[in-house]
């Protein structure tokens, strides 16, 4: 199957409509509109990239995050704030090869128009000798047809003149009959030549039109490759992107696993190399209110049974002292 091509089609019965040429030239000019909105699109991404870089390293080095940790903790904090500094490193590379392929759309697109401008300068060119031809020639049409009417005229005088005796003015009748033959032979001649010039200026106009068109579709054809190809590049670059910020926070994961972070013993531990006392952030013990009173008691001695009151001294035994709630255990001695 033979494809279309831009020359096989875009042409018109009217020899001065350039509709067909005008469909192509609006069909490119969208074509460099495209390409013109997506490097503007390119930039903004990139300036949207580099800026949240740039806050993102900001945050980074400047605010702090967990600065009195201590060991582990620490050190996975240390990779944490180095991983996201790297992320912020990886927009804004990301935003340098944005404007790298902006630009290189731009000189793209303006190399297309330079391209353009030439063809397009003698298309011009063409259209306009062929429109100046083709007046030139109803010109000479409207002269022709204006000298037949003229000769025309002339022959019906003679012919109605034919019963005059005056000769003179039958003389002067075919003498006007003699200049308007003639009149229509140059007339006739002059038109001829100006069809004759303007079927020279169609050919060249044809020819014209399909060297533009045949210049005009490889031009389509490459910058359908280079916008496929410049697309192709973005996504590419989009998806490295996202492949290359989720391997930072892996990294950290893998390298700083939480359950290797001994955080309360390691806590203590460099609290005593910092020379502090651990104890201190113990918990206290209860406080515990000690009341002597008189009170009676059945002993039991050799297994005899007597009731005895008496009063004496009460000791606490901080050691033996139950931790439950209850009366306080005494030991009394008489």
């Amino acid at each position: 199957m033979t494809r279309s091509l831009f020359k096989g089609n875009f042409w018109s019965a009217d020899i001065l409509s350039t509709v067909g040429y005008d469909s192509i030239i609006q069909h490119l000019n969208n074509g460099r509109k495209n390409c013109k909105e997506f490097e503007e699109f390119l930039k903004e991404r990139a300036a949207v990239e580099e800026r949240y870089g740039k806050d993102l390293l900001s945050l980074s080095r400047k605010k702090p995050c967990g600065q009195f940790e201590t060991n582990t903790l620490k050190r996975a904090l240390e990779v944490f704030k180095q991983q996201v500094d790297n992320v912020a490193q990886c927009h804004i590379q990301l935003a340098q090869s944005l404007r790298e392929e902006a630009r290189k759309m731009e000189e793209f697109r303006e190399k297309q128009k330079l391209q353009r401008k030439k063809t397009e300068l003698v298309m011009d060119a063409v259209h306009k000798q062929k429109s100046l031809q083709f007046k030139k020639t109803m010109d000479a049409k409207k002269n022709y047809e204006q000298k037949c009417r003229d000769k025309d005229e002339a022959e019906q005088a003679v012919s109605r003149s034919a019963n005059l005796v005056n000769p003179k003015q039958q003389e002067k009748l075919f003498v006007k009959l003699a200049t308007s033959k003639t009149a229509v032979e140059d007339s006739d001649k002059a038109y001829m030549l100006h069809i004759s010039t303007l079927d020279k200026v169609r050919e060249e106009w044809q020819s014209e039109h399909i060297k533009a068109c045949e210049a005009f579709e490889a031009q389509e054809c490459e910058r359908i490759n280079f916008f496929r190809n410049a697309l192709w590049l973005h996504v590419n670059q989009l998806s490295q992107q996202c492949v290359t910020s989720d391997e930072h926070p892996s990294c950290m994961r893998i390298s700083t696993p939480p359950r290797r972070m001994q955080s309360h013993q390691e806590r203590l531990q460099g609290l005593i190399w910092q020379g502090e006392d651990p104890s201190q952030f113990l918990k206290p013990h209860q406080m515990i209110l000690i009341t002597l009173w008189l009170m009676t008691t059945v002993c039991s001695i050799s297994n005899i049974n007597e009731t005895r009151a008496f009063s004496g001294k009460c000791f606490y035994d901080m050691e033996r002292a139950p931790r439950a709630a209850g009366p306080i255990a005494t030991l009394c001695q008489s």
